[in-house]
C-alpha cells in the first residue's frame, strides 16, 4: 500500500511524526506536509503565480510552503503523477476537528482533496493543542480503525472519514463509536492579541509561523482569533464532539458532495 501523509500543523509537529510511525506497518509512507502551520485553511489552495517552495528532507519526507490541500495536490501532480497513492491520511491534528470545526479544518481539507481525486482519505485529530501531546490512544487504536475502514471502503465517490480522539490516556478510552457531525458555533471570536494566551496551550507564536514581537504599521491594532464553542441543543446524542467529550473515539463519514438532496426535491417544485 502506498500512503500519502500530510497535516495542517506543519512537518515538524509531533502528531504527523506519530502518524507516520503508525502507518509504516501498512505500507510505503510518503510525507508531504506544509512548511509552516496552516490550521483553518480548509480546502484552500495556493493559486495563481504564487511561488511555492518544496524541500526533499530525505527518507520519504517533504515539505511544501503551501496549504494542506496544496500539499496533496503537489504530491498527486509530481511524485504520484503516474500512480496515485492508495490512501491519503491527514493528521494527527493537534486539536479537535469534531463538530463544525470540520468545516474550517486544514486537516480535513487535505482529506477532501484526496477524496475529490477518488482516493480513500482519512483525517485524524486529538483534542488538545499542546505540542507535546499524549498520543498513546492514537497509537493503540488508530491502526485497527484504519484497517477496518480500508477493508470496508464503500464504492462511492467522494467519501472521507473524520476520526477524533479525546485527550485522555489510552487506558481511559471507552471505545470507538460511529458519530455524526455535531453542530454549534464560536462566539466572542476576536480578542486583543495577548502573548500570554499562547502559553496556556504550551505553544509560542513562532510555532505558528508568527512572531512574539510583531511589528505593526501606524494605525493598526492587533487581534487574535480564539473564541468559545457553544453547543447546539438540537445535536444528536452521537454528535461527534459529544462522543469525544464522553471519552469515545468518534468516526464520522463525510462526503465532498455538499448537496442537500432532500431540499433539492423542494427546489424542483419551485423552479422545474
Amino acid at each position: 500500500m502506498r500512503i500519502l501523509i500530510t497535516n495542517d500543523d506543519g512537518y515538524q509537529a509531533k502528531g504527523i511524526k506519530v502518524l507516520a510511525d503508525i502507518m509504516k506497518q501498512f505500507g510505503e509512507v510518503t510525507v508531504i506536509a506544509p512548511k509552516h502551520h496552516q490550521s483553518g485553511m480548509s480546502m484552500a489552495v495556493s493559486l495563481g503565480f504564487k511561488q511555492i517552495a518544496h524541500k526533499d528532507l530525505g527518507e520519504g519526507w517533504h515539505y511544501v510552503d503551501a496549504t494542506p490541500a496544496s500539499c496533496v495536490k503537489f504530491g498527486l501532480n509530481t511524485m504520484f503523477l503516474d500512480n496515485f497513492p492508495d490512501v491519503v491520511v491527514s493528521g494527527i491534528n493537534h486539536g479537535s476537528n469534531a463538530a463544525t470545526a470540520s468545516c474550517y479544518s486544514g486537516t480535513l481539507g487535505a482529506a477532501m482533496e484526496g477524496a475529490l481525486n477518488g482516493i480513500p482519505a482519512i483525517g485524524v485529530s486529538l483534542d488538545t493543542l499542546h505540542p507535546d501531546a499524549d498520543f498513546s490512544a492514537v497509537n493503540k487504536y488508530f491502526g485497527d480503525i484504519f484497517r477496518k475502514l480500508m477493508e470496508n471502503w464503500p464504492d462511492k465517490h467522494g467519501i472521507y472519514y473524520n476520526v477524533n480522539f479525546p485527550n485522555i490516556p489510552a487506558e481511559e478510552i471507552k471505545g470507538v463509536r460511529t458519530g455524526v457531525q455535531g453542530m454549534g458555533r464560536w462566539i466572542r471570536e476576536f480578542k486583543e492579541w495577548d502573548l500570554q494566551h499562547y502559553a496556556k496551550y504550551g505553544i509560542t507564536p513562532e510555532m505558528l509561523g508568527q512572531s512574539s514581537t510583531p511589528k505593526l504599521e501606524e494605525g493598526e491594532d492587533l487581534y487574535m482569533m480564539v473564541g468559545e464553542f457553544t453547543d447546539d441543543p438540537r445535536n444528536a446524542p452521537n454528535a461527534d464532539h459529544r462522543l469525544v467529550e464522553d471519552g469515545y473515539i468518534s468516526v464520522v463519514a463525510h462526503n465532498i458532495d455538499c448537496t442537500d438532496y432532500k431540499e433539492t426535491e423542494n427546489l424542483y417544485r419551485l423552479f422545474d
